[in-house]
């Protein structure tokens, strides 16, 4: 477990955090700041949508927070009560500190983040370690998942060692050479400017986690009968992309796989591909 803090500075943490309220200043649907009690902390949620229908989850990646659906947030709440989960140990609003991801830790949270919320079971949207988040929780309470989408999702196939050798070099290069992160990590998906300074803020702001995402066994797969959407781009520079979709194809026959043609790691604005696996027929 991480104790030092994981933002460089309280001036670090509060610049990312006024960008945050901006961001979210940008939602189109009128929604609830929600602040949940866990065994690992304060957990800080964003709630939208009628509170008589359904619930959906929203779990964003790693080294973000749940300002980056904003953008989906009026589509989802159509048909959702929507809860946007800040993940604890990333830079929102929850919990600041890191436990491992080996640990029960992050299944315990999801398990209490449920339990506040008074939700016996839920669908989940997640990207990235997000998706991972779903997974870990999901092969430990089986029944509390109706439904999981799971976006360029770690844990699954290998990451990709080439990605952090191009990584480094750049990060020495200042500005420029984050910039240039950012582009390979984003593919070809146009992300609104405002989106990219908060990344960048972020980048400057935060220490992101080290060490490898643990992968998940052929059991704990095959294990995963409820409905599952993967969705990611074949050109994603962080994951092996094709080997996740490949795997889970056969460990998890019924899950739809979405491969992406042109695309990277970061992919947004989804809506039109996710609700439709969402919605009953």
């Amino acid at each position: 477990m991480n104790n030092t803090g994981i933002f460089k500075s309280e001036d670090g943490k509060a610049t990312v955090l006024n960008s945050y309220s901006q961001l979210l200043a940008r939602c189109t649907v009128p929604y609830e700041e929600i602040h949940v009690k866990t065994r690992y902390g304060m957990t800080y949620i964003i709630a939208s949508g009628d509170p008589s229908l359904p619930p959906l989850i929203l779990l964003h990646g790693s080294g973000s927070n749940s300002s980056m659906w904003v953008g989906d947030m009026a589509k989802y709440a159509q048909h959702y009560r929507v809860f946007a989960v800040d993940i604890p140990g990333d830079p929102g609003k929850s919990e600041e500190k890191q436990y491992a991801l080996n640990s029960p830790a992050y299944t315990e949270w999801m398990e209490d983040v449920l339990h506040s919320l008074q939700l016996q079971q839920a669908s989940f949207v997640g990207i990235s370690l997000g998706a991972w988040m779903i997974i870990n929780f999901a092969v430990k309470h089986l029944a509390k998942v109706e439904k999981m989408v799971l976006i360029s999702p770690s844990g699954i196939g290998p990451q990709k060692i080439s990605f952090i050798f191009k990584v480094i070099p750049l990060m020495l290069l200042g500005e420029k050479g984050k910039d240039k992160v950012t582009r390979l990590v984003n593919g070809n998906q146009s992300v609104p400017e405002e989106a990219l300074k908060h990344l960048k803020l972020i980048s400057s702001h935060y220490k992101f986690r080290s060490g490898p995402v643990p992968v998940f066994t052929d059991s704990e797969l095959s294990g995963l009968t409820m409905p599952i959407l993967l969705i990611a781009g074949e050109q994603d520079v962080m994951l092996h992309s094709k080997k996740s979709a490949d795997r889970l194809s056969r460990l998890a026959p019924h899950a739809q796989i979405n491969l992406i043609p042109d695309q990277g790691h970061v992919l947004i604005h989804l809506t039109h591909r996710i609700l439709p696996f969402l919605l009953p027929a």
